[in-house]
């Protein structure tokens, strides 16, 4: 089974000042500038890149003990019989010798390790920013367990919905982007440092 693992730390419940006002024709959604914050959530979700679902559970710190949890929680959901290969980033807390002990007592975990500064590559990077711009972004919540209820709801509509991510762009032309990305960033560091 292929699982892309994450974390988003530092959710904020943000309770806005006036009630967003809906969308109308000839006119936006508006949302106010001003809110409060009424305290932080961190999630740790597991996308199945087969199927599209999600599972995640919240903790209020990003810990390796937190994430051996999760890891937990995920070998009691994954049936028995099957290998679970975890596509995470290469954050400290995947790498604490109390995690690799873990994995060493649960050998049908395999984790990929994507490369520094790509994480973008980590399809559930993809669904986190889905869940804040859907769940989030325009809310408005008194405290953390009404954000948690939110989350918990897009999570079901989700899942009861799910569909695999389909990759639409080639091979070829995403190697062209990142070709012509490295090449606009060498363009930029020859500009800041003229002796290279």
């Amino acid at each position: 089974m292929g699982l892309c693992i994450d974390e988003k730390t530092q959710i904020h419940a943000v309770d806005r000042t006036q009630l967003a006002r809906p969308w109308r024709r000839h006119r936006p959604q508006t949302v106010t500038h001003d809110y409060r914050r009424n305290g932080t959530t961190t999630l740790f979700a597991a996308l199945n890149v087969a199927t599209g679902q999600v599972l995640g559970p919240w903790v209020s710190q990003h810990r390796h003990e937190e994430f051996m949890d999760f890891l937990a929680r995920v070998d009691r959901k994954v049936p028995r019989r099957r290998a679970i290969h975890a596509i995470v980033d290469n954050h400290a807390t995947h790498q604490q010798p109390a995690v690799h002990a873990w994995l060493a007592d649960h050998p049908r975990f395999h984790l990929h390790f994507t490369p520094t500064s790509s994480s973008w590559l980590n399809l559930v990077e993809r669904w986190f920013r889905d869940l804040t711009v859907d769940a989030v972004r325009r809310g408005s919540f008194r405290n953390v367990p009404a954000l948690i209820a939110a989350i918990h709801r897009d999570i079901a509509t989700r899942n009861a919905e799910a569909t695999p991510l389909v990759w639409t762009a080639g091979v070829d032309h995403i190697l062209a982007k990142v070709k012509r990305g490295r090449v606009a960033l060498q363009q930029v560091q020859s500009q800041l440092d003229p002796q290279k």
